[in-house]
């Protein structure tokens, strides 16, 4: 039996055995509906229009809901339309308020039929759910209404006729519009029941902060962080060279609206800096990408050029500065500054000399490279207090911070971004650190302590470990053993300076990539994580799938989905599609190809279902389930200690 004092306390919140067993009945109720709908999406980079889109289609569940439940009863047309309505009710109620050529019967006749198609597909994609929970996702206001409509049986004359009256009654106050858009978000809420985010919610796309405020609204989510993510994470501990990173990256894709606009970031001391010291400087090598219009910061190419080469060349010196301090991260071999002949324009990098596209270098001492000039210092100090200070980015970090990690193990998958890191031999790596060396699954926990550190830790307790921590950030972002990078550089300076010599920018994958594409290291790293290879998935981003070129984000038979299909419009034409969201229902899981989204057209994306489960899955069989029997032997111990009188009953 479980402990009297726990009992005690559990019959606080059920007083009677009467209340005891009818917690029980509604808990194993609950456990015989199927498992609700996961929804797994991967490297947003910034694609807030095309990312809401897909929460408010469900990637193309509604519509398919739509064509199940009315088929042939209605035209390919008007399902369209309503599957507009159901994604976009505001908009398209506005613009049908404009139609000057509806007369109010019209008018009257068409909010009817809405309502009951809505009411019709609220039926449908509540099924799987308690009329309870159903409840609790509609507006207060409405509830009683729309709980009606979905449960009025409608071959009972009498209670069509009570139906028919609501609707009517609706209509008549003139609240059809709200009403209907309250079925729409309801639709749209029941539709997703959890959400999970395998990384890299920033940079190159236009507007991260107003993805992160769609994800803060949704109702059951997740994060596995990124290396983008974790980038603007360090930028928000202070870690000066992730805030030169994130501006450079923001400055070369047009980001400005997301800087200065979403989170109020002030760069035109950066903007000032850059047009004296560059000012005759074309800086052709650090044109921005112009893959967004921006709508409130815009910003002169030619200037935006000039500024993403200040913060380059601050970078370059800020991370020679962490690799110095740094030796553990043996990292020697990316000082690329102090290899510069200043006087060729020639750089040597492994005994071999190559000629620098750019030259120009007036902040850069020869006889310390890394050192940043006066200016320079005083802008990453006014850069860093603006960082630092913005509230709406220290709003969505600790949201990062409270819904996030490193991995997650959820319903037999294992969820992370990048990489287990593995070595030539197909063994996990290990990564030393001044506090050991870890692998495998110890390595992640350890880097989720690491990463709170570099937040919450108060520097006045350990300065050096806080300090460590934040450094540390910047690893994560780009060191070659970091499960969020999996690579064995970055090449962010040969990108930059030596973009002809192919053979300097390419960066090798860890081995993982290679071993894991095989069932039996799949099955290696699932059991790692304390998975059953029989029945668990890995499911991870961070490197893009070239459909195009016919690869497949299904591989080592099926345990291994990688689900980057290049949300992001900068990979569009390495991929062939603009990204994938893996669904995961009570019956199979599916793969949904997204189409690159173009409002105001058919964007519905090619659901293909990669895997059907042996067996309908129900709630008793997910990890909320096994919570839920497990509250229900602690309720049968409780009935026990009142039937026998250990514990008394208050019906009071």
């Amino acid at each position: 039996m479980r402990d009297i004092e726990y009992l005690k306390l559990l019959s606080k919140e059920f007083p009677t055995s009467r209340k005891a067993g009818a917690e029980i009945i509604n808990l194993r109720a609950i456990c015989a509906l199927p498992k609700g709908t996961e929804y797994f999406f991967s490297d947003i980079h910034g694609e807030y229009e095309s990312f809401s889109h897909l929460l408010r289609s469900s990637s193309g569940i509604i519509r398919a809901k739509i064509e199940e439940t009315f088929g042939n009863m209605m035209s390919e047309e008007d399902q369209l339309e309503l599957a507009n309505l159901i994604y976009y009710p505001n908009e398209t109620i506005e613009k049908k308020r404009h139609d000057e050529n509806a007369t109010i019967k019209q008018l009257h006749d068409g909010q009817k039929i809405t309502i009951n198609r809505l009411v019709a597909i609220c039926k449908v994609v509540s099924s799987k759910y308690t009329r309870s929970k159903v409840r609790k996702k509609m507006p207060p206001d409405y509830a009683y209404a729309i709980d009606e409509l979905m449960h009025l049986d409608m071959n009972d004359f009498n209670k069509k006729a009570y139906y028919n009256e609501i609707i009517n009654g609706i209509i008549e106050i003139e609240s059809a519009d709200e009403f209907i858009i309250a079925l729409c978000e309801l639709i749209q809420n029941l539709t997703i029941d959890s959400l999970h985010i395998i990384g890299d919610i920033f940079d190159r796309g236009p507007r991260p902060d107003l993805v992160m405020e769609e994800i803060m609204n949704f109702h059951d989510v997740d994060i596995q962080w990124g290396n983008h993510d974790i980038d603007w994470m360090g930028a928000a501990c202070g870690n000066t060279a992730c805030i030169a990173n994130v501006l450079r990256i923001g400055t070369s894709y047009n980001s400005f609206d997301a800087l200065e606009d979403g989170y109020g970031i002030n760069l035109r001391p950066l903007s000032m800096f850059a047009a004296e010291v560059y000012g005759d400087d074309p800086c052709e090598n650090f044109r921005p990408h112009l893959l967004d219009k921006t709508e409130y910061d815009s910003v002169n190419p030619d200037l935006a050029a000039k500024m993403c080469k200040a913060i380059s060349i601050i970078q370059l010196k800020l991370e020679g500065q962490i690799i110095k301090r740094h030796p553990e991260y043996g990292l020697e071999d990316r000082l690329l500054l102090e290899r510069i002949d200043f006087g060729s324009g020639e750089i040597d990098i492994q005994g071999k000399k190559y000629k620098l596209s750019d030259t120009n270098f007036p902040t850069i001492d020869p006889k310390a490279p890394y050192g940043l000039t006066p200016e320079e210092e005083e802008l990453m100090h006014t850069l860093k207090l603006s960082f630092m200070h913005s509230k709406l980015l220290r709003k969505h970090v600790q949201f990062l911070y409270s819904h996030g990690a490193m991995y997650r193990t959820i319903n037999n998958n294992l969820l992370y971004h990048g990489c287990i890191p593995m070595d030539d031999d197909g063994n996990f790596a290990c990564m030393t650190t001044l506090d050991g060396s870890f692998c495998g699954k110890e390595l992640m926990d350890y880097l989720n302590s690491k990463i709170h550190d570099a937040f919450f830790l108060d520097i006045r307790d350990d300065r050096e470990k806080k300090q460590d921590a934040i450094d540390f950030m910047w690893y994560l972002w780009c060191g070659p053993k970091s499960p969020l990078f999996g690579k064995d550089k970055i090449t962010t300076f040969e990108h930059l300076f030596l973009k002809e010599y192919k053979e300097l920018c390419v960066e090798k994958y860890n081995p993982y990539y290679k071993y894991s594409a095989e069932e039996r290291y799949a099955d290696k790293i699932l059991k790692e994580f304390g998975l059953d290879p029989e029945w668990a998935h890995i499911i991870n981003g961070h490197v893009p799938v070239k459909t195009m070129k016919g690869e497949s984000p299904v591989k080592a038979n099926g345990k291994l989905y990688i689900i980057d299909g290049g949300l992001s419009k900068a990979y569009h034409e390495q991929t062939g599609i603009a990204g994938y969201t893996l669904i995961y229902n009570s019956n199979h899981l599916a793969l949904a190809a997204h189409k690159p989204f173009v409002k105001g057209q058919e964007n519905t994306p090619t659901i293909r279902i990669t895997e059907t489960t042996k067996k309908r899955i129900l709630v008793k069989d997910t990890d909320i389930g096994k919570t839920l029997i497990g509250q229900i032997e602690d309720l049968k111990e409780l009935l026990l200690a009142y039937e026998s009188g250990l514990i008394r009953e208050n019906s009071h």
